[in-house]
């Protein structure tokens, strides 16, 4: 149940609706980074879950603590809340971007009907808020299942109904996705693309580490399991589990382009309209406007209601250190729910590039900080002056938007998700540059 669930809380709506759209202007090239997952997630189950439950710990970030020192807890800590809330609220936009294109057809921008975009939120967080405050981690377990399964059972559904329209069986589905111009998947030739294979591939194993390894929302699941062994299982059957998943996403894409192309539907600017053009505007019936409802529903309240508990345990656990107060927990839950709304609506205004480009982006900069603490504390016996962490960790990211700015300035190179392996190198070597001594275990 944990490994069937954990689909649902990290696919969540954004793969839901980008991932068909990502096809148009990068082709099925996103499959590389999908690649690279599965080696994240073998690096996650043999190398960070067993520190993790030789430990024995509430919150993965206690073991900066443990390593290091409050002020590298404290930090580590704090990125996780910063990465997770941004990252939860770009996922839930989609959703909310999506929903009012049903509500409000045409599909139109969001900023097309600023009260409807500004209602939205104030509906739907609310309705995580209520049936994940009093369930805690081990029923979200079962409930991120169960949206799981509607999740991907949509996708299938759907997927069928395209191929009806298309007049394809099987065969011929596969063949039409095999043959079209977008199939591409593999870049080995030009080393500046941010497509190229090697920065794909090694960024995607990366994402993974840091996304799920280093997050207190999936370890908080992964942690539920009763032994280490059940935990690194979970782990490996759901990174095998990614590249299949994403591959019939983007087999979806393709099939929707030939659908516009045999209807002579002009396609929309922006990839993430591709599949609500078709879906959720009744373009392809009653029936598949529902599974695509349902399908984004699950994916998305399984995300949001994930990342609501999580970001509340930390906040209980790292930052107050008051774990057994139950009023403090529902205040914070309360105070989280509040936040989610006011940053979808920021959001909102600011949006201009595909959101799962943009959910990579953010972590990019939040994720790369804790990358470089877990790395130099698992990969070094040094201590380090402990005052001096929360320093590097926010000049780490500083340095690398300076570095992109110059870089594409000057040499016209853009940095893609690797961005994120250099944010974790430049915090390691800022904690390097500021150690201390040889390890001593205690604290």
């Amino acid at each position: 149940m944990v490994a069937f669930g954990m689909i649902g809380a990290s696919v969540s709506g954004v793969t839901f609706v980008s991932v068909p759209g990502m096809v148009m202007r990068m082709d099925m090239t996103y499959l590389q980074t999908c690649l690279g997952f599965i080696l994240g997630y073998f690096v996650v189950a043999f190398v960070l879950l067993p520190v993790y439950y030789r430990l024995n710990l509430t919150t993965i970030y206690t073991y900066l603590y443990k390593r290091m020192g409050k002020c590298s807890y404290k930090t580590g800590a704090a990125f996780f809340l910063l990465s997770k809330m941004m990252g939860t609220v770009v996922k839930f936009y989609l959703f909310c971007f999506v929903i009012q294109g049903m509500l409000a057809p045409p599909f139109s921008s969001i900023n097309s009907h600023p009260s409807t975009s500004y209602l939205l939120p104030l509906i739907l967080v609310p309705l995580v808020w209520l049936y994940s405050r009093r369930g805690g981690i081990k029923t979200l377990v079962w409930t991120d299942s169960l949206q799981t399964f509607c999740m991907l059972g949509a996708l299938l559904l759907i997927i069928y109904k395209v191929m009806g329209e298309l007049d394809f069986d099987f065969a011929d589905a596969v063949q039409a996705v095999a043959t079209h111009e977008h199939s591409r998947i593999f870049v080995f030739d030009d080393w500046a693309s941010p497509q190229n294979f090697w920065k794909q591939f090694v960024s995607g194993i990366f994402i993974v580490v840091v996304m799920t390894g280093l997050d207190q929302d999936i370890m908080q699941k992964n942690l539920t399991c009763r032994t280490l062994r059940e935990a690194q299982k979970d782990m490996c059957s759901y990174g095998f589990a990614f590249v299949p998943l994403n591959l019939l996403f983007m087999g979806l894409g393709i099939l929707l382009l030939l659908l516009a192309g045999q209807r002579g539907m002009a396609l929309p600017v922006k990839g993430d309209e591709l599949l609500p053009m078709f879906a959720a505007t009744g373009e392809l019936g009653a029936m598949v406007q529902a599974l695509f409802a349902l399908g984004l529903v699950a994916a998305s309240f399984s995300t949001a209601d994930s990342a609501m508990t999580s970001i509340t345990t930390s906040c209980c656990v790292d930052i107050f250190e008051r774990p057994a107060d139950e009023q403090l927990r529902h205040r914070v839950h309360l105070g989280v729910a509040a936040v989610m709304v006011l940053l979808i609506w920021v959001f909102g205004t600011l949006n201009s590039t595909s959101v799962i480009d943009a959910v990579y982006t953010l972590v990019s900069y939040t994720y790369g900080p804790l990358l470089g603490l877990f790395a130099f504390g698992l990969l070094t016996k040094k201590d380090v002056n402990d005052r001096a962490v929360p320093y590097i960790a926010i000049m780490s990211p500083l340095i690398c938007l300076l570095l992109d700015k110059v870089c594409a300035q000057w040499i016209d190179y853009h940095f893609g998700y690797e961005l994120l392996m250099l944010n974790g190198v430049l915090t390691f070597l800022g904690l390097y540059l500021v150690k201390k001594k040889s390890f001593s275990g205690q604290h």
